[in-house]
């Protein structure tokens, strides 16, 4: 055989490899639609076997590992710890991750994955990893408020929980003022040590999400209760604790108010919801 013979069945190779690809390509769009199909009437497990031939025939198919993804995830159920539950969850972590660490995401696949994996992280109480997640899609979209509003809420999980077990080992509610005395005052500084440094996160978090969103209600009943635990920090100094406490009840105030002016405005904007005055003598 000669040499422009090999390179005519060289290319003729060449041809029948990309035609094979395009194949697959064309064949995974296909599957891929197919599930889309099936996912928005709700038949998730049909679904997934969609995606995952759409995957399988194109694993550079990003939509189709993050549609794999949010279908793993629509199966799990939060709070339900069962090997099956849990492995729902772990396959849809795992496929978003796998978006994340492809060449080139786009930004809104990045953010998909990275909220999907620390909304599951969050539901699954591993809540070092779902702030992990959420921190990491605060630099991939500075301007989301609910991005900031979850670190918030994130640490005073935390921050109660800490509180809480420490208080109760010497008979306190998580409410309770630590008293003056040696073994409350050892314990208060284990909880400001433990505490502290989550606090001030979790107050510049939810600036952050106020600055974004004004009128974001949750983020100020977050407020309200991060300052709660960040007066259980001030271990033998009353007068701090008490200017805490008096901040938590504006934050409290401040929400109670934003919702009724929220709530006018919605009446307002109703049929019949403005009232005209009647004119009296005609």
């Amino acid at each position: 055989m000669n040499r422009s013979v090999r390179a005519l069945a060289f290319l003729a190779v060449l041809a029948m490899l990309f035609g094979a690809v395009g194949c697959n390509k064309l064949k995974a769009r296909d599957q891929l639609n197919k599930g889309v199909q099936s996912f928005k009437n709700a038949k998730f497990e049909e679904a997934i076997e969609h995606f995952k031939n759409a995957v399988s025939l194109d694993p550079s198919l990003l939509t189709a590992r993050l549609y794999l993804g949010t279908a793993y995830m629509q199966q799990y159920i939060p709070g339900a710890d069962t090997p099956e539950n849990n492995r729902n969850a772990e396959l849809a972590i795992a496929e978003f991750k796998t978006v994340l660490d492809s060449p080139s995401p786009t930004k809104e696949q990045q953010l998909h994955g990275l909220k999907s994996i620390a909304f599951l992280y969050y539901n699954m109480k591993n809540f070092d990893k779902s702030r992990d997640y959420y921190r990491q899609a605060t630099k991939v979209d500075p301007n989301d408020p609910e991005i900031f509003y979850m670190i918030g809420v994130l640490n005073w999980v935390d921050t109660y929980k800490t509180a809480a077990d420490s208080k109760a080992k010497i008979g306190l509610k998580v409410d309770d003022e630590f008293k003056k005395s040696k073994e409350d005052l050892k314990v208060c500084a284990e909880v400001r040590a433990a505490n502290e440094a989550k606090i001030n996160e979790g107050f510049a978090a939810l600036n952050s999400a106020l600055k974004l969103r004004p009128e974001y209600e949750d983020a100020m009943v977050y407020m309200n209760l991060l300052y709660r635990r960040k007066a259980d920090t001030e271990c033998g100094d009353p007068k701090t604790r008490m200017a805490d406490l008096k901040m938590a009840d504006q934050w409290s105030e401040k929400n109670m108010a934003t919702r009724k002016i929220k709530a006018e405005k919605k009446q307002q904007q109703q049929p019949g919801g403005i009232v005209l005055e009647q004119q009296s003598g005609k």
